[in-house]
């Protein structure tokens, strides 16, 4: 198991500077399905109120590495997820830890809007209402309504909210899904290249967003877009073929890579 005390004491050695907030940690974690070992020896840190990148080819397993972090994994019959993955020092792999309870606190935006078929109020009320966390009407409505805030859509909606989410634009269905998501209170959001299947004006509400949402939360997002994860990001982890190859300052990566592959796939020789 891993000792993420004496972990924090290490960084704080290595960069002599006030402790890093820490939210997820990952240690040697190995993803494997069926025969075929996806991802090898994984180690990275998430750090709480910044927007993390994982950038690399198709097929790196940057979006596999991802959906470790709140076991969508587990829904894959021949996945298998080793080693240790803490949130605020808690295993989620831990048989004590129940994946719908850690599911509300690491959401998930997916790179196709996927709105329930529902309402656009009910898209957002799903959530708070199978965890418990609105005791009455005036609660739910709130939630919902600071929720559509926090997703940069609710000048949009508030007039139309028993309308069907599918009627929405993609760019606004994808903003009502990061608010779906954020309605269950979670502590990380994580984002499976949620721009890629919109325009360039969507992408950048998206992006606006993401930047906004790092106030008060941990952003983890797969882009296949180098320029984006420059824009985005602070920190940024390259994959290649299975293995973090490189994870750091994002303007490091993108100017002075220390890893000859980095700079390979940067500058378009590789990928």
């Amino acid at each position: 198991m891993l000792d993420v005390h004496s972990h924090r004491q290490e960084i704080q050695k290595m960069t002599d500077v006030d402790l890093i907030d820490l939210k997820m940690s990952a240690r040697n974690v190995q993803v494997h399905y069926g025969d075929t070992h996806a991802i090898k020896d994984v180690d990275i840190d998430i750090e709480a109120k910044c927007v993390t990148a994982f950038i690399g080819p198709s097929g790196c397993g940057k979006s596999t590495f991802l959906r470790c972090l709140n076991r969508m994994n587990d829904t894959i019959d021949i996945c298998r997820v080793t080693g240790d993955i803490l949130l605020d020092d808690e295993n989620i792999y831990d048989k004590r830890v129940d994946p719908v309870q850690l599911r509300a606190k690491v959401g998930m935006v997916f790179q196709k809007p996927n709105p329930f078929p529902k309402s656009i109020y009910d898209n957002i009320a799903y959530g708070p209402r199978i965890h418990g966390l609105a005791r009455n009407k005036a609660e739910l409505d709130d939630i919902v309504e600071k929720s559509l805030r926090r997703g940069a859509i609710w000048n949009e909606v508030k007039d139309r909210l028993h309308a069907p989410g599918t009627g929405l634009s993609g760019g606004q269905q994808q903003r009502l899904c990061i608010a779906r998501a954020i309605a269950t209170q979670p502590e990380v959001l994580l984002m499976d290249e949620p721009c890629s299947a919109l325009d360039p004006i969507a992408t950048a509400q998206v992006e606006e967003l993401i930047d906004e949402l790092r106030q008060e939360y941990s952003v983890v997002i797969v882009t296949h877009s180098m320029q984006q994860a420059a824009r985005v990001s602070q920190k940024t982890a390259f994959f290649h073929l299975g293995n973090l190859v490189e994870f750091g300052e994002t303007s490091k990566i993108f100017t002075n890579p220390e890893d000859p592959r980095t700079e390979s796939y940067i500058t378009g020789r590789i990928g």
